[in-house]
C-alpha cells in the first residue's frame, strides 16, 4: 500500500489538489468574492452602484488582457513563473479591498487582481495539463475545472460567514490570509524539479481557420460573455433587492458554486453523445430562463433556482465553447483560442457598464436583465441557423 505524499510533485492526486486550490486563490477570493461581498458593500454606501458596475467591469478587463497574454506565453518554465506571480498578486490585491477605501487603489487593485485571477486559472491549467500523467486528461481536466465551484461556494462561505460575525471589510481580510495560508501548495506543487526543454513549435497565422461557422461560433461566445457577466457579479445584489428575498439571497451564491462543482464533467459528457453545439444551445436556453426569473417572480424557490440555472451552466458553456474551438482550430490554436478568449472578454467587460446604467435609469435590475437576456437568446439563433454550414463540427 502506498503511502500518501501530499508533497509529490508528480502525483496526480496532488496536482489536481494544487490546481483547485490555485483556483480558490484566483477565482474564489481575488475574482468573485467581490460578487459575495457587493451587496454589504452597497448598503454600507462604501461605494455607488455606477462604480461597482466600473470595478467589476475593469476586473473582467484585466482578466481578459490577462487570458490573451497567456496564450502566447509558449515556454512551460515561463508559465510556471507567471502562475506564481498571478497567486502573489491576487493575495496583495485581495487585502487592498479590506484595509483602504480609496477608489484609485480599489481601481488599481481590481485591474490587477483580474490579471492575477488569469494567470492562476489560464496558465494554472496549462501547467496542471502538461504535469498531469494519464493518457487521456479529459476527465482530469473536467476534475480541475469543477474547481470553479469549488472556489465559488468556499469563497462564500467564508465571506458570509465573517460578514455574520464583523464587517465587509473583515471578509476580505480573511479571505486573503485563507489565501495565502494555502498558497505555498500550488506554488510548490504546480513546477518542476528541473527546466523542461522542448521545441516550441510555430505556426502562420490561417485565415481559413475562421469559416463562417467559426465566425459565428465566436460571436455567439461573445454574447455568452455578457450572460456570465450580469449574474456572476450582481446576482445576490439583484435578488436582495427584490421584495422578501433579502435574508435568502446571500444563499444564491453559495448554490451557483455548488452547482457548478459537476456542470462542465456532465455537459462535457452530453456534448461527447449529442454534439457540442447542440448541448451549447441547450445550456444556453437553461441560463436565458435563469436570467428571466428574478423579473418575473420573487418566488424565493424559482430565485434560488436562479442561482442553481446559473452554476450549472456557465462553467459548462466555458468547457464546451473552448473544446469544440480546440478541436476546430487543429495544431493551430492560438489565433482561435485568442480570438473566442477576446470576444468572450468583450462581452464581459461591456456587460456591468449597461447594467449599472439601465438600473440607476429604472430604479431595478428588469430591464438589464432583459438586455441580457436577448443578448444571450441572440447567440442561440445564431449557432442554430450556423448549423447549416458544411464546415460545422458536432
Amino acid at each position: 500500500m502506498n503511502s500518501l505524499n501530499l508533497l509529490d510533485k508528480n502525483k496526480n492526486f496532488n496536482i489536481l489538489l494544487a490546481g483547485i486550490i490555485g483556483l480558490f486563490i484566483g477565482v474564489g477570493v481575488a475574482r468573485f468574492s467581490y460578487t459575495s461581498l457587493l451587496p454589504s458593500m452597497l448598503d454600507d454606501n462604501s461605494l455607488s452602484l455606477t462604480f461597482s458596475g466600473v470595478l467589476a467591469s475593469l476586473n473582467y478587463a484585466g482578466y481578459l488582457s490577462g487570458s490573451i497574454f497567456a496564450i502566447f506565453i509558449k515556454d512551460i518554465n515561463t508559465k510556471v513563473k507567471y502562475f506564481r506571480l498571478g497567486i502573489v498578486l491576487c493575495i496583495l490585491t485581495t487585502i487592498i479591498m479590506g484595509i483602504t477605501t480609496n477608489e484609485v487603489l480599489w481601481l488599481l487593485g481590481r485591474i490587477i487582481a483580474g490579471f492575477g485571477a488569469a494567470m492562476a486559472l489560464v496558465v494554472g491549467a496549462a501547467i496542471v495539463m502538461t504535469k498531469l500523467d494519464f493518457e487521456d486528461k479529459t476527465k482530469a481536466m473536467g476534475i480541475y475545472f469543477s474547481g470553479i465551484g469549488i472556489a465559488l461556494a468556499l469563497s462564500d462561505v467564508i465571506s458570509r460567514y465573517v460578514l455574520y460575525i464583523s464587517s465587509w471589510q473583515t471578509s476580505w481580510i480573511v479571505l486573503t490570509l485563507s489565501g495565502a495560508l494555502v498558497a505555498f501548495y500550488p506554488l510548490y506543487i504546480l513546477s518542476f524539479d528541473k527546466q523542461i526543454t522542448g521545441n516550441n513549435e510555430k505556426h502562420p497565422f490561417n485565415k481559413a481557420l475562421f469559416s463562417p461557422f467559426v465566425v459565428i461560433l465566436i460571436a455567439a461566445y461573445f454574447t455568452e460573455g455578457v450572460g456570465f457577466v450580469i449574474q456572476g457579479t450582481f446576482l445576490p445584489t439583484i435578488l436582495k433587492s427584490l421584495p422578501g428575498l433579502e435574508h435568502v439571497a446571500g444563499l444564491s451564491w453559495l448554490l451557483v458554486g455548488l452547482a457548478g462543482i459537476p456542470a462542465a464533467i456532465i455537459w462535457m459528457k452530453l456534448a461527447h453523445k449529442y454534439g457540442s453545439v447542440n448541448i451549447i444551445i441547450i445550456a444556453m436556453s437553461i441560463q436565458i430562463v435563469g436570467i428571466l426569473i428574478p423579473t418575473m417572480t420573487s418566488n424565493i424557490y424559482l430565485n434560488l433556482l436562479c442561482g442553481i440555472l446559473y452554476g450549472g451552466t456557465f462553467t459548462g458553456l466555458v468547457a464546451l465553447f473552448m473544446n469544440l474551438g480546440g478541436r476546430l482550430s487543429g495544431k493551430n490554436p492560438v489565433m482561435l483560442m485568442g480570438a473566442l478568449t477576446t470576444a468572450y472578454g468583450i462581452g464581459q467587460v461591456t456587460a456591468p457598464l449597461y447594467a449599472v446604467s439601465l438600473t440607476e435609469w429604472t430604479g431595478n435590475y428588469d430591464y438589464a436583465l432583459y438586455v441580457t437576456a436577448i443578448i444571450v437568446f441572440s447567440g442561440v439563433i445564431m449557432l442554430l441557423g450556423a448549423k447549416k454550414f458544411k464546415s460545422y463540427v458536432s
